[in-house]
């Protein structure tokens, strides 16, 4: 029972660290999505996070009854022979996109942070995370093991210094911006728009796993744990609204607050959150271009990064400007199929 629940916090983690990125870090995300609806925001993250616990289980459950080691044979499955090619074409590239971005967001970070080489920072983030990515599964279920647990504690960090100092009674009277449409919109776009990359790695989590109570207690729990996040952060974000919503990096500036050794965690907090995006992205990635290139995923991993060093050079904010509203019009079509498709019987033998 043990062995079984520890495996289910494992894929919890994993299924965090999947979906947390830089842009979940900076406090970027959560500020758009959630806290710029003032009071109905804690709604909007709870329902976020039931979907993401609900889809995320549907998900793993897929992928063990296919026995799915790849996201295409997910999405031929869940779309048929004629559209699960085209949305699999689709996934790759947002995977590939993203990938590209958050090498250069780790590159930005050694620049502009670190006053180190932009390049050196990228070889660096490439470097370890293909020795990981050459572990498989369980290389990035370990790696999230550790880092997860790094978030929860930053981000402790700052939930109990915003609940110390901070009046928590403002964020009941605060109005929503109706600029930024319906809470509730904004909620389930947030899912769609993140479950887009965590197909890349549930999906071959579910089949190599493949015990349907870990997998569901699994996803709960890393559901749960973005809920957690979630609150955290909007809480931290809500009480300073005034202050945060003038900055690029939100919670940068929370962090200013609390002196220079909080600040060097934070910029830990980031580049692991860099990392383990990119860890997902490309074990997914190669995972599912073997399929179509029959050559060693050691060999198309060092394409991917090469491929993606190159286009990460554009900026982060120009690949992110045209590959963000791609991953919300996959992740819509996903959750619809996700409702709509039967579950698979589970294969014998």
């Amino acid at each position: 029972m043990r062995g079984r629940l520890s495996l289910a916090v494992r894929v919890g983690f994993t299924y965090c660290g999947t979906i947390v990125g830089a842009g979940f870090a900076s406090g970027q995300e959560i500020l758009q999505f959630f806290s710029m609806y003032g009071r109905y925001a804690m709604g909007a993250i709870l329902i976020s996070t039931f979907l993401f616990s609900w889809f995320g289980t549907r998900m793993m459950i897929f992928g063990s009854r296919l026995r799915a080691h790849s996201f295409e044979e997910f999405n031929l499955y869940v779309f048929g022979p004629r559209f699960g090619p085209v949305m699999s074409a689709m996934i790759s590239i947002v995977l590939f996109g993203v990938t590209a971005s958050m090498l250069s967001g780790v590159g930005s970070l050694f620049q502009e942070q670190l006053g180190l080489s932009f390049h050196l920072g990228v070889m660096i983030t490439i470097a370890i995370t293909y020795f990981v990515c050459t572990k498989g599964i369980n290389g990035i279920m370990s790696v999230n093991s550790f880092v997860v647990p790094l978030m929860f504690s930053f981000l402790i960090v700052i939930g109990l210094y915003s609940w110390y100092y901070g009046d928590w009674q403002v964020i009941a009277v605060q109005e929503s911006n109706g600029e930024h449409g319906h809470w509730l919109i904004s909620a389930i776009t947030y899912v769609a728009f993140n479950i887009v990359m965590a197909q890349a790695v549930l999906v071959p989590l579910g089949a190599e796993i493949r015990d349907e109570g870990v997998l569901r207690l699994g996803s709960w729990i890393g559901g749960l744990g973005l809920g957690f996040m979630l609150l955290a952060s909007n809480y931290a974000l809500q009480l300073h609204m005034d202050e945060v919503k003038l900055y690029d990096l939100p919670m940068a500036w929370m962090v200013s607050q609390l002196g220079e050794w909080m600040q060097g965690f934070f910029l830990i907090v980031i580049w692991a959150e860099i990392f383990t995006t990119l860890v997902s992205n490309v074990y997914g990635l190669t995972t599912n271009l073997q399929r179509v290139f029959p050559v060693r995923q050691t060999h198309l991993m060092l394409a991917v990064f090469g491929i993606a060093y190159i286009c990460s050079l554009a900026g982060f904010s120009t690949l992110v400007h045209f590959l963000y509203p791609l991953f919300g019009y996959c992740g819509f079509i996903i959750m619809f199929q996700l409702l709509y498709r039967f579950t698979p019987k589970q294969k014998v033998g």
